[in-house]
């Protein structure tokens, strides 16, 4: 530690909140992308959530890193471009995947021109439930209700892993609240280690550094503004499309709760740790553009838990027999 910059209570806050920020984005995309590989599909996403995502994540790497921005600012910036071109990656995959499968199934309407049925698994039960409706009327309702409520209970238990509870049940929230006291826990943890071995030191208030820079270094300021005001249209930008996609299909099926639940915390522990570090007039100016695209966006987080909520009890279409 460097005694000659005694720390202060909100630098310390300002660490912390930072240091949980990390640990929040870190573990972000864990439970989408189990959800991802439980499915082995990614249909939930929208694509274009994620590319404008990826794009506002670059121009706030490259901006933070010109605006010379708190360590944990830059840090994360880096880490966001890796963590968003992994789920990209995992994306492309399964839906390339999932497509080619889909190409490969015989057309039904081919198969029934020809007077053939295809031959699968279904085709017996099919035709066992046709005998029995025909032999039987009185019990075709009841019937029909049984298959429509077990095809529910299915839909209900693969769309929502068991290794994350991903519903909006009581049990689901409390497990979601538990991981991210968790995770919280663990980055107040790590900031006190990393204090307490040196690795964090306090950062010098503005009002201790020189406040005026001239030529080439103001120049990269007013870049860096460019850039960062550019990062936070593209993350207020990039929810849009996946609230338009939910709404549309009245569903949040392949989505993970608790990934969003971590993006919630993760924006608003970003905005603390850089409002905590100083409250100056020319400090929240150049931090500005940060504090929009991390604070605007839970507002849009906001929505897509009521989506969670309104959508929570709806199976798809393709459920209702």
């Amino acid at each position: 530690m460097d005694p000659g910059i005694p720390i202060t209570w909100n630098e310390a806050l300002s660490g912390v909140f930072g240091s949980i920020s990390i640990a929040a984005w870190i573990f972000l995309l864990v439970p989408q992308l189990i959800t991802n590989y439980t499915h082995s599909s990614a249909s939930g996403l929208s694509l274009a959530f994620l590319l404008v995502w990826l794009l506002g994540d670059i121009t706030s790497f490259v901006g933070s890193l010109l605006a010379h921005l708190v360590p944990t600012v830059v840090l994360l910036g880096g880490y966001f471009c890796v963590a968003d071109f992994v789920l990209i990656t995992q994306v492309l995959y399964y839906n390339f995947i999932n497509a080619r499968r889909e190409a490969k199934k015989p057309s039904a309407a081919h198969a029934n021109a020809n007077g053939h049925t295809a031959d699968n698994e279904e085709s017996p039960l099919l035709r066992r439930d046709s005998a029995e409706a025909a032999h039987q009327p009185r019990r075709r309702k009841s019937s029909t209700a049984s298959r429509r409520s077990t095809l529910s209970r299915r839909y209900s238990r693969g769309s929502l892993p068991s290794i994350l509870e991903e519903s909006t049940g009581t049990t689901a929230w409390l497990k979601n609240t538990g991981a991210i006291i968790g995770i919280c826990a663990v980055g107040a943890a790590g900031w006190g280690i990393a204090y307490g071995t040196g690795v964090w030191k306090p950062v010098p208030s503005p009002s201790a550094v020189h406040a005026s820079r001239m030529g080439k270094e103001a120049s990269m300021q007013t870049a860096a503004s460019v850039l960062g005001y550019a990062s936070a249209v593209c993350y207020l930008g990039a929810r849009i499309p996946q609230i338009v996609k939910n709404q549309r299909e009245k569903s949040c099926e392949g989505l993970s709760l608790l990934f969003f639940c971590l993006s919630l915390l993760g924006n608003a522990t970003y905005g603390a740790g850089i409002l905590f570090h100083s409250l100056e007039k020319d400090y929240v100016v150049k931090n500005l553009p940060w504090l929009l695209g991390s604070l605007g966006t839970i507002v849009e987080d906001v929505v897509i838990f009521v989506q969670f909520h309104a959508f929570r009890d709806r199976p798809p279409p393709s459920a209702i027999v």
